[in-house]
């Protein structure tokens, strides 16, 4: 008998980065207006707007949220703030994690002392670095809790990156892959998955040495596909795409929640299973990077040994009804289900684009298509939801 109560409760709030967009070319505003920026500032109330490691991208913060309806309230929120700001000042806003043409070459570095020493440090590995991401926190449990239902997590990683995966296309390239943002993050160091970790103390060892070896300054230079938050008592995903669709977000929001009070009330338990090699981990990350909701997933218990996408998500679900109960978020959960079978903003894009190419557009024109499906896309996701 499952323990549906809540007595594992979990707050959320999510970091979405956005693209600025020039609204008559479609190309990526290389310096867009700084009163996009204070109007942001002046209207954002308990969520927060800033700026990113390129002049062309946007980050907003939601409040801390008690449930997955409320990340909802809050993404609409802050997606409304960025596009009305953006709106008054000439510029259009594309939520997609590559911009499917534009040069990374033209891109200017936001004027940080952080990212200028980035800058400094990484050098082409960033400047290619045109990329955006939907960061997911989760606060739950004490400290040793979080670090084992982390760990416990990696093994469903890359099943939540292939159904957030949106960029398909890098500087006018169809890449090949359903999320050629994370081929763009392995250039730096401290990404990518990390290695077991069982308690707060194996995480603060290793922060030691590597300061130690002045290697970072915090933790917040870690970019594993998850990680312990820096500024706050969070485990934060990193590894997901940005969701065209705000209900896609939701979703990958609910399912995450989902998997971690399953998990902490297995840990609780002391039943957390034995963890995979992280070199199978590993293979599944890049076959979701890949072929996105057609992957192929390896799986113990499945005749050949892999399982597809689909099927391993609908046992997930059994596995987290309970879970998705107590958290309110039943609808939010099974919302997955219709990504993984009617595709992703990536599939989108590339099924319009390979459409277009049939009926006659030349390649440039075809790219245009798509960057018009991102913006319109990211636009009736904040008419839709105005009050």
């Amino acid at each position: 008998m499952t323990d549906s109560s809540d007595h594992f409760p979990v707050t959320l709030g999510v970091e979405e980065e956005l693209f600025l967009v020039d609204s008559q070319s479609g190309d990526l505003l290389v310096d867009p207006d700084v009163g996009i920026f204070e109007t942001c500032g002046k209207t954002c109330g308990h969520h927060k707007v800033v700026r990113e490691f390129f002049r062309c991208q946007i980050e907003t913060n939601t409040r801390i949220c008690n449930s997955v309806a409320e990340v909802r309230t809050a993404l609409q929120d802050t997606r409304r703030i960025v596009v009305d700001a953006a709106a008054r000042h000439g510029a259009l806003v594309m939520a997609s994690s590559t911009h499917p043409f534009a040069p990374w070459q033209r891109q200017r570095v936001s004027p940080s002392e952080r990212y200028q020493r980035f800058l400094v440090n990484f050098q082409d590995s960033v400047r290619h670095f045109v990329i955006n991401g939907m960061h997911i926190h989760a606060g739950f449990g004490d400290p040793d809790t979080r670090i084992m239902v982390m760990t416990a997590l990696r093994r469903y990683l890359p099943l939540l990156h292939a159904l957030s995966t949106s960029s398909p296309f890098s500087s006018g390239r169809e890449t090949g892959f359903k999320s050629y943002r994370l081929n763009l993050m392995s250039a730096l160091p401290r990404t990518g998955m990390p290695n077991p970790l069982y308690s707060r103390a194996d995480y603060d060892q290793m922060m030691a040495e590597y300061r130690r070896m002045a290697f970072l300054r915090d933790g917040s230079e870690l970019w594993w596909d998850i990680r312990p938050s820096h500024a706050f008592p969070t485990i934060e995903l990193r590894i997901c795409d940005v969701c065209t669709r705000i209900e896609d977000g939701v979703s990958m929001v609910a399912l995450y929640a989902c998997l971690i009070r399953w998990l902490m009330r297995q840990a609780r338990m002391g039943t957390l299973p034995a963890e995979p090699l992280s070199e199978l981990i590993e293979e599944d990350r890049w076959i979701a990077q890949r072929y996105g909701v057609s992957a192929a997933f390896g799986h113990r218990s499945c005749d050949g040994g892999r399982m597809a996408c689909l099927p391993m998500l609908e046992k997930l679900q059994e596995n987290l009804a309970d879970d998705a109960c107590a958290l309110n978020c039943e609808a939010e959960l099974r919302h997955a289900l219709a990504i993984a079978r009617n595709g992703t903003c990536a599939d989108r894009q590339l099924d319009l684009y390979r459409r277009r190419r049939q009926e006659g557009d030349s390649h440039q024109e075809a790219l245009g298509r798509v960057v018009d499906l991102l913006l319109t896309g990211t636009r009736e996701q904040v008419v839709e939801s105005t009050p």
